[in-house]
């Protein structure tokens, strides 16, 4: 449906589909069906795989073996995402279309090549006759979950689960029949949501798989052996060590799992790229992002630079070396993506940045990754449906074609988590209650401006299933606000935000299923929330679970990524590098290099100023 007014256009996308679940686990088989864009997914560096532990864990608890043909498609299309193999035994498998990068000593329990293809059981011969002696190392040990994980895995019964499944009639194999007489398999997903084990693992995470609770496929995971995780030295801290790494043996292996991975898909939509900004991840991501450029340059690229609130043993000279991997990593990789998104709870990307960004239903520990890239991975399930919709999906391409134009290629992401909306509430009332302040968050380290303007952006609102999405008053009645004369739920939210942005081209997305929470997933969330995730007037227990919540987020080409570019840029000149941190221009780049790179800056911030049919510039000159 499009909409015009006396100003601009509202181009207002209707999203009305099947509440469903597709697919299966990825701890066991699927059933594909259907034409769908696939995406290849890179994370890059040990936060950017906090994310996206956080992210791969949301999308496994929405899928469901449950074979039932009755059961009508889920909203999202998980082949996007994922792909079907086979085991070398014969096995069908369901894992992420993913390259994962980290360093040396970052995986603890995880094997490197998974289990999914286990050849522990194979001996190797030896050509030699005399004595051998064998030193094994303990391995770390494994946490509460990934033990429980292990149960499932090897057919176990978890002792807090209550198997009461009588109301089903048994099949041979051991599983039960559903009402149609197909077979409904015990999964991790319905397993684990039987447990509702109260994981705490705050003190207990110490890398991303401590708390991964998919498969991967042998080909995901990519160490670098150069640098190390932990300890002081052989650390990969600059832009520069980043750069120099995409190269031999390691550019060879990423050519081939991309191969591996891009051949076998039909229609190709392109990659997201999840890269660590604040170490030399963003060094790396720059030059994985080009390769991408020139070997995919038809396919959208789209680049979530991610960085987390503070690092445990940080100090003068790492906080110098982290804003200039920011600096660095926003210029290179917006240049080399179809566009580029800062992630972040941090108040600002500077040496000196604002308080984190605080939500007021949740409370969470700023300093542990473990619950700050929780509440990213959220944000980004609901940032990223444009293009894993099941019907009426925008392709990557044109995500970012409306929001990259006139070389704006930097957008900023905001986010209400969860969407602050009472239960047994209807959507206008919920957001007539913010009429003076819009009730999402930044979560790219960039404030908007009091200027009620945008050069674009995508709304999504994910979770409402089964509240009421317009107003029910008694005909006759004056409302209240025009968002309650609105005719449906998409209405209503254009309604919304064009009051506060009335001259911005506007696209809206309305999906049903929520996002959905199972363990490990932290519990951030107050007493006020429902386990919907919706506000109640009485706080509930202390022991009550919140096992799905309402998103709403925004992506958006804003004036205010002006004067924050510009103030990125300024930052970094202040900076005497051959005097603060003489080691950072050791590593690369040259100094005429990064004089170019501060001049991109500017020139990317002048993007950004209103142009001479609309109102005044959103900044002051340079």
């Amino acid at each position: 449906m499009v909409c015009n007014n006396e100003c601009t256009y509202y181009f207002v996308m209707l999203v009305k589909m099947w509440r469903s679940f597709s697919g299966s686990s990825a701890r066991g088989a699927v059933q594909m069906g259907g034409v769908c864009r696939e995406v290849v997914t890179l994370q890059l560096g040990h936060y950017s795989n906090f994310v996206g532990t956080h992210w791969w864990n949301l999308q496994d608890a929405s899928l469901s073996y449950d074979p039932d043909l009755l059961v009508p498609p889920n909203e999202l299309q998980s082949d996007v995402l994922f792909r079907e193999g086979l085991t070398l035994g014969g096995q069908v498998t369901y894992t992420p279309r993913l390259i994962a990068m980290d360093l040396k000593g970052s995986l603890q329990t995880l094997r490197q090549e998974g289990i999914l293809y286990d050849t522990r059981k194979e001996r190797k011969s030896s050509a030699w006759e005399g004595e051998m002696v064998t030193y094994k190392e303990c391995p770390p040990t494994k946490n509460s979950f990934l033990q429980d994980l292990d149960k499932l895995d090897e057919g176990e019964i978890l002792s807090e689960v209550d198997f009461n499944m009588s109301q089903l009639p048994q099949c041979p194999g051991g599983n039960r029949l559903s009402q149609t007489g197909s077979v409904a398999v015990e999964t991790v997903n319905s397993s684990l949501e039987r447990v509702r084990k109260g994981y705490q693992m705050e003190g207990s995470v110490r890398v991303w798989s401590d708390f991964l609770r998919i498969h991967l496929h042998p080909r995901t995971i990519t160490v670098i052996n150069q640098y190390n995780h932990d300890g002081e030295s052989q650390r990969l801290e600059a832009f520069g060590q980043g750069e120099a790494l995409l190269q031999g043996s390691l550019l060879e292996e990423l050519e081939d799992k991309l191969h591996f991975f891009v051949e076998e898909c039909d229609y190709l939509q392109g990659f997201q790229v999840l890269c660590d900004l604040a170490d030399g991840f963003s060094g790396l991501g720059s030059k994985v992002t080009e390769m991408l450029r020139d070997s995919y340059g038809s396919r959208g690229i789209l680049t979530w630079g991610v960085a987390p609130v503070s690092y445990p043993d940080s100090n003068l000279i790492k906080d110098v070396y982290h804003m200039m991997n920011y600096v660095l990593g926003t210029a290179s990789l917006a240049n080399h993506s179809s566009f580029f998104c800062p992630l972040t709870l941090r108040g600002g990307l500077g040496r000196r940045p604002l308080p984190p960004i605080a939500f007021p239903h949740l409370h969470y520990d700023p300093t542990l990754w473990y619950h700050s890239s929780a509440i990213l991975a959220l944000a980004l399930d609901s940032l990223t449906v444009p293009y894993r919709l099941r019907c009426n999906s925008a392709p990557m391409w044109q995500v970012a074609d409306s929001l990259a134009a006139c070389g704006r290629k930097v957008v900023a992401a905001y986010g209400a988590v969860p969407f602050p909306m009472m239960q047994g509430s209807c959507l206008p009332d919920a957001l007539h209650s913010y009429r003076d302040a819009l009730p999402w968050r930044p979560l790219s380290a960039c404030r908007e401006l009091n200027d009620r303007c945008s050069f674009g952006q995508w709304v999504t609102l994910r979770g409402l299933e089964g509240q009421k999405l317009v107003s029910t008053l008694t005909p006759g009645i004056q409302p209240p606000s025009p968002l309650h004369s609105a005719r449906c739920g998409e209405e209503v939210i254009a309604s919304y935000v064009s009051s506060y942005y009335p001259a911005s081209p506007l696209a809206v997305q309305l999906v049903s299923s929520p996002s959905k929470l199972t363990p490990p997933f932290p519990q951030l969330f107050h007493q006020t929330l429902s386990p919907q995730g919706f506000l109640q007037s009485e706080a509930t227990s202390s022991q009550s679970v919140v096992a799905s919540v309402p998103v709403l987020s925004s992506l958006q080409s804003s004036p205010a990524l002006g004067p924050w570019l510009a103030a990125l840029q300024q930052g970094a000149c202040a900076l005497d590098l051959r005097r603060v941190a003489p080691s950072f221009l050791s590593q690369g780049p040259e100094q005429a290099e990064l004089q170019e790179t501060l001049e991109q800056l500017v020139n990317l911030a002048h993007c950004y100023h209103h142009d001479s049919s609309g109102a005044t510039s959103s900044s002051d000159e340079d």
